[in-house]
């Protein structure tokens, strides 16, 4: 569906606001455009090479005119390679996830996973699985810190309840706001030292027990949710068709919305 990633700079964020752009504008341009501005931010987290539900909120975002990426684009999916694509072609800035590290190198993945690794891997192809693995952590813009779990893991993060530990996963972080994705449950509150929360929720693999793709949007300081209506039957279908039995455990997940599929 879209051309194949071949030889080309590493995706940092300069490099990967769109590929039908030559990288020397593409660099210029995400460097030299005012970020704190009135600018509508479209904020995408957990999309797991859905697809589908990627072009629905696409489709929806008429509004967004540029976007931050919170990692996780093609893990467990049915389209990996075709996700990160479609990516491309956005004014965007990256961060990787838990999905790209455990992609390049899967030694601290849980083993029920390997499986669906590895077959990720294969459809990414060894350059596309390096490029993504090398995206930066995290991003800190005017008072926004955005992570993919939180800023001292990409695997621990927090929950719609305040919970004990909050103040050692933010890592120092003392005030503005805080965005992270990595539990695919959308929500706002507020933290500790008045630390603003938002997960933008899961595109591709929401575990609220709504199926609809969620993310959020930000402007002027204002964060709101959204979700939207796809076809994730024929999500989780297709992960079944193209991953196997490897991709058996997302593919519940994604027809039921729960991480307990």
């Amino acid at each position: 569906m879209f051309a194949p990633c071949l030889s080309r700079a590493p995706l940092t964020p300069a490099t990967m606001p769109g590929r039908s752009r030559p990288i020397a504008e593409s660099a210029k341009r995400a460097t030299t455009r005012d970020y704190s501005s009135l600018m509508t931010l479209g904020l995408l987290y957990d999309i797991h090479g859905n697809l589908p539900a990627l072009e629905a909120v696409l489709a929806d975002a008429g509004d967004v005119e540029s976007w931050v990426l919170g990692g996780d684009y093609a893990l467990f999916g049915a389209w990996p390679r075709e996700t990160v694509e479609r990516l491309r072609e956005l004014d965007a800035r990256w961060i990787r996830g838990n999905g790209e590290r455990w992609t390049a190198d899967p030694s601290d993945a849980p083993g029920p996973v390997h499986g669906a690794i590895e077959r990720c891997r294969d459809m990414l192809g060894a350059d596309l699985v390096a490029e993504l693995a090398w995206l930066p952590a995290s991003l800190d813009d005017e008072g926004v810190l955005f992570c993919h779990g939180s800023p001292i893991s990409d695997v621990e993060s927090f929950f719609p309840e305040p919970a004990p530990g909050e103040e050692r996963l933010m890592g120092g972080v003392g005030g503005g706001m805080l965005v992270f994705g990595h539990t695919h449950l959308p929500f706002a509150r507020i933290g500790p030292h008045g630390v603003e929360f938002v997960n933008p929720g899961s595109v591709g693999m929401p575990f609220d027990g709504d199926p609809r793709a969620a993310y959020a949007v930000l402007r002027d300081g204002a964060v709101a949710h959204r979700r939207v209506a796809y076809d994730h039957q024929a999500s989780a279908d297709a992960i079944r068709e193209r991953i196997g039995p490897a991709g058996e455990q997302a593919a519940r997940r994604v027809e039921r919305a729960s991480f307990d599929a």
